[in-house]
């Protein structure tokens, strides 16, 4: 039987067909910051902007060199998985069945379109993700196709370890000292550790979730793969419940100390720095390994690090959203109900207690009535964190009761 370092290069072969290997960049920017060699593995600059394309190809030419006659094949995403077998449906020729949730913004539908073209028919069905897949799974029995699943599968997996390959070829035999790999369900980072470890190759890797959904973390606790009650769902790339059995399998012996966590509002700091310092897109889920230095910063002076940036899929419609995060997180910005005095001239007082720094955001009556206080949501954006305490003293001693709901899920979710 042939090894799997043998199979991948196998399948990284295949791939050329397809497309060329992506870039292993130095980047100067982020090198001179942690005082290390960083590279990056421009996942995002694959023909569909991710990792995906490259499990989905495996797959599928597998799958067809078994039963050439099996040219249906079928899968359930929301994401890069759907735009990732889509393009490689229209490269084999073959007809495709994506289903996707109702709820699935609709640039996203439209990409899948492109990439798949006449070769494959998108369905909507389902409000949430579980719905969908088993629409698909039971088409896909009905008719008799062929299931693609997006990372829980062993020729998805050495698919997506041609990352790992392709670094090998493009470090020229120099070893890289620590690796950043982003997890969602599993597919790449264990791809990846299974390579090098069957090449004997000691790499010190961290593995980065976001921190709300963080399945490798809690498998590996549990000791097996569990189901995690309530993910965030912002970094919609890798915000997966339960991690794949066959992917735990080969990180199972992860030591936990190496699973980083990334606050979902530092992650779109690092989203928007990107953006404007190196002018490179990154998606929550691309972001993840690079965000992730700020946690071994320590560690990697002087050291060779590879972050893959696994996709680049953002919808700039979200950046609005990104940038009210990132504020959120470095204490930017805040919200509050402010319980203010209906008098002729309680709004100049207020308005006299901010600082030259501060800037109203937002300033919205949430009550009216003849009593002698109205409830405003106003929203506020400083540029050093440390104004809010001294204002919210001011506010305090000139009488103006107030809530800080800025990390209140539910009034947030309802107000803001």
């Amino acid at each position: 039987m042939a090894s799997f370092p043998s199979l991948v290069s196998g399948a990284m072969a295949q791939m050329r067909s397809l497309f060329e290997a992506t870039p292993l960049q130095r980047n100067d920017y982020l090198s001179k910051k942690y005082g290390a060699e960083i590279f990056l593995k421009r996942e995002d600059l694959s023909p569909i902007r991710s990792y995906k394309i490259r499990g989905a190809f495996n797959a599928m030419r597998k799958a067809l060199a078994l039963d050439s006659n099996k040219t249906l094949f079928v899968c359930a995403s929301a994401g890069n998985h759907a735009q990732g077998v889509a393009y490689v449906c229209r490269h084999f020729g073959v007809s495709g069945v994506i289903y996707m949730p109702v709820t699935t913004p609709q640039q996203k539908i439209d990409k899948t379109r492109a990439f798949g073209g006449d070769f494959v028919e998108i369905v909507l069905e389902g409000d949430y993700f579980d719905e969908t897949l088993r629409a698909a799974q039971g088409y896909c029995t009905r008719e008799d196709g062929h299931f693609l699943a997006p990372f829980d599968d062993e020729e998805v997996i050495e698919g997506q370890a041609t990352v790992a390959a392709e670094i090998v070829t493009q470090l020229r035999g120099e070893q890289p000292d620590m690796m950043l790999l982003p997890v969602g369900g599993g597919g790449l980072s264990s791809g990846m550790v299974r390579y090098f470890g069957e090449l004997d190759q000691a790499v010190d890797f961290r593995f980065v979730e976001p921190l709300g959904a963080m399945s490798l973390q809690a498998a590996l606790q549990a000791g097996e793969p569990v189901t995690l009650n309530h993910i965030d769902s912002f970094v919609d790339g890798a915000a997966v419940a339960r991690i794949g059995a066959r992917n735990f399998k080969v990180l199972r012996t992860v030591d936990p100390a190496d699973v980083i966590g990334v606050p979902e509002g530092r992650l779109c700091e690092t989203i928007t720095e990107f953006l404007n310092v190196e002018g490179i897109v990154l998606e929550p889920a691309g972001a993840l390994a690079v965000d992730a230095l700020k946690d071994v910063a320590q560690e990697i002076k002087g050291k060779r690090v590879v972050c893959v940036t696994s996709g680049g899929n953002f919808d700039f419609e979200r950046l609005p959203e990104v940038k009210e995060r990132a504020l959120k997180f470095a204490g930017l910005k805040k919200y509050f109900i402010l319980r203010m005095p209906q008098r002729p001239g309680a709004l100049r007082d207020f308005l006299e207690l901010l600082g030259p720094d501060d800037d109203i955001a937002r300033f919205e009556y949430l009550k009216k009535s003849a009593r002698n206080f109205g409830a405003v949501l106003l929203g506020i954006e400083t540029k050093q964190a440390d104004g809010f305490a001294a204002l919210c003293e001011r506010m305090v001693a000139e009488g103006f009761e107030y809530t800080d709901i800025t990390e209140d899920e539910i009034l947030s979710e309802l107000l803001i």
